[in-house]
């Protein structure tokens, strides 16, 4: 069973990851303090070597600078290999959180399933291991240089703090006229992606009904959109770019001007001069490199924030404890489904199935059939009421436990790249007892032969969404799919929509074998033959409970109803008409 005292992944991820921040200020702290090397360097060298012209005083200068730098080298390594770390170490925690979480949003959202969030979280884990983070890491010993800078002269120490404010402003400029462009750009970038996936999963219908050139002229257009935005952002970006270049190189000649007039006025040394200069260049360094790299930082930001709204709230899977397995007794109570914008697509179902019963789920087209189903499969939540097996909320019920007692067969067969039998038992693990309960569901679903006849049999690759099967074939692999492991209820939508009279005569036999072992059945079907073998019918209409209770006793009403419809005047209300044509045909 599920529990909601979890608290979210990502924040869990995020304060385990924070156990890594203060090794990175510790090597940050000693490479930004070795990066002083070449500038006291150069500042021996003029007030040791050049006044003594002692060749043993610069040997050992320099040999002490070559340690320096091999030290910060091996720093810059070890924070490199650290950062690769906890890139890869959130991959490896977030990564199964955020596949759960788009699965879960894609079953509640039909048609608004993507791996978005697995590419963002690809983004956030490049963005730790690129130099796009150093600037981050570095810019906050900034004002060790320019302390520095000020023991060697306050006017140096001046201009080269003026100097970084500019470029700190112009860096600030920057994130304020780019960020709106590459927003834009990302959005369009992500609808594009959207359609261009569409296109690729329909491509059969779209080759056979000419509809690439209109789809491509959409899919243009939202690339031009993201094209704009990122033209226009590198522009403003570029030019911030140059500006700051140019403000960079100007400012080390003014300090290198500056230090020259008061080398002249010995009031400094040139040793003075150069390390300020250089000194100057490390201080503003990050500064520079952040609005260089500033379109992934941004790009970064954007995809962090998208992963708190996908994960914000999403808990890490726990192991659960398996509830004891249910004997099958169903009810809905009082169950309510809205839609955002408009009529609540289920109002107040309710309705009760003892163990082994059938119930046919019958009503027209948009009366909220399939949605009734995946909410007693657990697919959906409601946004009112429960769905119970067996007392246990569906919707509560952890779906690694839930699966083993619900058989569900889905209006749209899906399908997985693999072999047959690893579909038929949900891909578990093909151990001999595995096995032999995927032959018996494939034997109770009259699919055995079939599968024999396949290439491989059971061991026959059915490629991505089963494309080497026909329609038939992947509702009868399916339906054995269903049936694995004898589920105490099993949710049929349109069972019978692809099957020719041979499929349908195994399907009925299936039903019949379950129905007698005490499975309880929801089924959603208009074909007579089928509807003849259960024990309740609930009608629905535009969401809204009709008609409930045994076969017959609704059959005769909706036939009442009928007569009645042909004895009313013209343009009368027709209550449920459609359900009484389908029902006197049968």
């Amino acid at each position: 069973m599920k529990t909601n005292q979890q608290p979210p992944a990502l924040r869990v991820v995020m304060k385990e990851a924070r156990r890594a921040i203060r090794p990175l200020i510790w090597f940050s702290a000693g490479i930004n303090v070795l990066m002083l090397t070449g500038a006291l360097y150069m500042l021996q060298v003029y007030h040791r070597v050049l006044s003594s012209h002692s060749l043993e005083t610069l040997v050992m200068l320099s040999l002490m600078a070559a340690a320096a730098l091999a030290a910060m080298a091996g720093l810059e390594v070890v924070r490199g290999r650290l950062l690769a770390k906890v890139g890869s170490w959130m991959n490896a925690r977030l990564a199964p959180v955020l596949l759960t979480a788009s699965v879960e949003y894609a079953a509640s959202a039909p048609g608004h399933a993507n791996a978005r969030p697995l590419r963002d979280l690809d983004q956030v884990r490049n963005f730790f291991t690129s130099p796009s983070i150093f600037p981050i890491l570095d810019a906050p010993w900034a004002p060790l240089f320019f302390a520095a800078i000020f023991l060697m002269h306050p006017w140096l120490g001046w201009l080269a703090l003026v100097g970084g404010v500019v470029l700190f402003a112009l860096a600030v400029l920057n994130e304020y006229l780019t960020r709106k462009p590459l927003t834009e750009a990302a959005s369009a970038q992500s609808r594009a992606y959207t359609q261009a996936e569409a296109a690729i999963r329909n491509a059969e219908v779209v080759q056979a009904m000419g509809m690439l050139k209109p789809l491509l002229e959409g899919w243009k257009a939202q690339q031009d959109e993201a094209n704009k935005g990122q033209v226009l952002a590198a522009n403003r970006g570029g030019v911030i770019a140059a500006i700051a270049r140019c403000h960079r190189l100007a400012l080390q000649m003014a300090i290198l001007g500056l230090g020259a007039y008061l080398v002249v006025r010995n009031e400094a040394s040139a040793g003075i001069m150069i390390s300020a200069s250089i000194l100057m260049g490390r201080a503003l360094s990050p500064v520079e490199q952040a609005i260089a790299t500033w379109k992934a930082t941004v790009g970064a930001r954007a995809a962090y924030r998208r992963l708190t709204a996908v994960a914000g709230q999403h808990p890490e899977a726990t192991p659960v404890l398996p509830l004891p397995r249910p004997k099958g007794r169903f009810e809905a109570d009082d169950l309510v489904l809205a839609r955002q914008g408009g009529e609540p697509i289920l109002k107040g179902i309710s309705f009760r199935l003892n163990p082994g019963e059938a119930m046919a789920l019958i009503g027209p087209s948009a009366a909220g059939k399939t949605s009734l189903a995946r909410i007693l499969a657990g697919a959906w939540r409601p946004s009112g009421g429960r769905a119970l097996l067996d007392g246990m909320d569906v919707a509560q019920w952890a779906a690694e436990d839930r699966g083993h007692h619900v058989g569900y067969l889905p209006q749209d067969i899906e399908l997985f790249a693999g072999t047959v039998a690893e579909n038929i038992c949900r891909f578990a693990q093909l151990t001999p007892p595995i096995f032999n309960n995927v032959v018996k569901a494939a034997l109770l679903s009259g699919v055995h032969e079939l599968i024999k006849g396949l290439p491989k049999g059971y061991a026959t690759e059915i490629g991505e969404s089963g494309a080497v099967l026909s329609g038939g074939q992947r509702q009868r692999i399916g339906l054995a799919r269903a049936l694995y492991g004898d589920p105490p209820l099993l949710i049929l939508d349109e069972p019978n929509s692809n099957l020719d009279r041979d499929g349908e005569d195994a399907l009925i036999a299936a039903l019949s074998a379950v129905k007698a072992a005490g499975t309880t059945i929801v089924l959603i079907a208009h074909r007579p033959n089928i509807l003849a073998k259960v024990d309740k019918v609930l009608v629905l209409n535009r969401g809204q409970q009709d008609l409930f209770g045994p076969r017959d006793y609704v059959f005769n009403e909706l036939a009442n109803r009928a007569r009645k419809v042909t004895q009313m005047p013209i343009g009368a209300s027709l209550p449920t008409l459609e359900v009484v044509k389908e029902v006197k045909e049968a």
